[in-house]
C-alpha cells in the first residue's frame, strides 16, 4: 500500500516520505479500513515536529474515512463493506490514517451515514468529538449564554454549532479572517480578539454579568479573559487545548470567590462511556444532516508535506484533508 511516514521529528519537508509498505492484515478483534480520506489536525503536525516516536516508523494523522474492507477473528463479517470513520488512529500506536490501509480496534471504525462524504468523515474523530465532548461537559447550556473562543477554528466551529443546537446563545472570537465562519456556524456576535478588549465586550454583552459558561481553545491567552471578569459567579471553564507548553498562571483569587470551575481534557482519552455519548449525539446529527462541515483545502497523498505546511501556516479557514485514493 501506498503511505507517508517518518522515522525522526523535523519539518516536514526535511522528514515526511512517501512511499510503498505492506498491506497490514486485521488481528483479532480488528477491522482494516480502507481509506479515502485522512485529516490533517494540529496535533498531527505538533506530533511530527516534537513529540517522541512510539515506533522506528510512524504513519501520521487519526482521523479518516473509507471503508472496511477486512476483518479479523471476533468481528461480524457483516462490516465488511461498510462505510465508516475513524478516531485516535494514531494515538498511542505507530501508523495513522496517511496511508491506503489502517488496522485498528473495532470499535475505532464508527458508521459513517450514507449521507455524509468521506471528506467530511475525515473531520470527525479530533473536530467534531472535542466541540461535542466541551459542550457536553456543561450539564445544560439551553437559555445560556457561552463564550467560544476560536470560534472560526475547526472544534469552534462544531462547538458553537452544536451549542445552537441545543438553545444557547454563542458569543463568539474570531480573527477578522474567520469572522464570517464563526457567524455562519450560529455565532449570535463575534469578536475580534485583535482589536477589542474581549473580557469588557463580554460584560458589554450581558448587561455585566458575564457568561455562563466558556468552551476555550487556549488557555495560556484565555487566562486575561477570566481574571477580567468575563465568566459570571459559578461559571465553567471547558478547555481543550493550550499554545503554551509549560505552567499557565491562572488567577485563584478569580476562581475561588466566583466559585467558578476549570475542567481540561484532551480528546484522545475520552472515558468509554464518554466517548460513546459523544458518538452517538454526533452520529444524531450527521443523520438529520444537522451539522456543517467546512474542507478548507485537500491535498493528495504525495503532497502531505504541503498539507503540513497548510496546517502549520495557520491561514486555511476549516479542515484541511488529504485525498487517499
Amino acid at each position: 500500500m501506498r503511505a507517508a511516514w517518518y522515522e525522526r521529528n523535523g519539518t516536514a519537508r526535511d522528514v515526511l516520505e512517501v512511499g510503498d509498505m505492506p498491506l497490514p492484515a486485521p488481528g483479532p478483534g480488528e477491522v482494516r479500513v480502507r481509506l479515502a480520506t485522512s485529516g490533517v489536525n494540529p496535533s498531527d503536525v505538533k506530533a511530527r515536529r516534537g513529540r517522541p516516536l512510539n515506533a522506528g516508523r510512524v504513519i501520521p494523522h487519526s482521523d479518516g474515512a473509507g471503508e472496511i474492507d477486512a476483518v479479523g477473528p471476533g468481528v461480524d463479517h457483516g462490516r465488511v463493506g461498510q462505510r465508516v470513520w475513524v478516531w485516535n488512529g494514531q494515538w498511542r500506536r505507530p501508523f495513522g490514517t496517511a496511508a491506503e490501509a489502517i488496522v485498528l480496534p473495532d470499535a475505532q471504525a464508527v458508521p459513517l451515514p450514507a449521507n455524509v462524504d468521506y471528506a467530511a468523515g475525515a473531520c470527525l474523530g479530533i473536530p467534531a468529538l472535542t466541540a461535542m465532548h466541551a459542550v457536553n461537559l456543561f450539564e445544560t447550556v439551553s437559555g445560556k449564554t457561552l463564550l467560544v473562543t476560536g470560534a472560526g477554528s475547526s472544534v469552534g466551529h462544531y462547538a458553537t454549532q452544536i451549542a445552537k443546537a441545543r438553545g444557547a446563545r454563542v458569543i463568539a472570537t474570531a480573527s477578522p479572517g474567520r469572522a464570517a465562519h464563526a457567524r455562519a456556524a450560529g455565532a449570535d456576535f463575534v469578536i475580534d480578539y485583535k482589536a477589542k478588549d474581549v473580557a469588557a465586550t463580554v460584560k458589554g454583552l450581558t448587561s455585566g454579568k458575564g457568561v455562563d459558561g466558556l468552551i476555550d481553545m487556549d488557555l495560556y491567552s484565555t487566562t486575561a479573559i477570566i481574571s477580567n471578569g468575563a465568566l459570571a459567579p459559578h461559571g465553567k471553564i471547558v478547555c481543550y487545548g493550550s499554545s503554551m507548553q509549560g505552567d499557565i498562571p491562572v488567577s485563584f483569587p478569580t476562581l475561588l470567590w466566583n466559585s467558578l470551575t476549570l475542567q481540561v481534557f484532551v480528546v484522545y482519552e475520552l472515558l468509554a462511556k464518554e466517548r460513546e455519548t459523544a458518538i452517538g449525539q454526533l452520529t444524531t446529527m450527521l443523520e438529520k444532516n444537522s451539522l456543517k462541515h467546512a474542507i478548507g483545502e485537500r491535498f493528495a497523498l504525495r503532497d502531505i508535506v504541503k498539507a503540513h505546511e497548510a496546517v502549520e501556516r495557520g491561514d486555511v479557514v476549516g479542515n484541511v484533508v488529504l485525498d487517499i485514493a
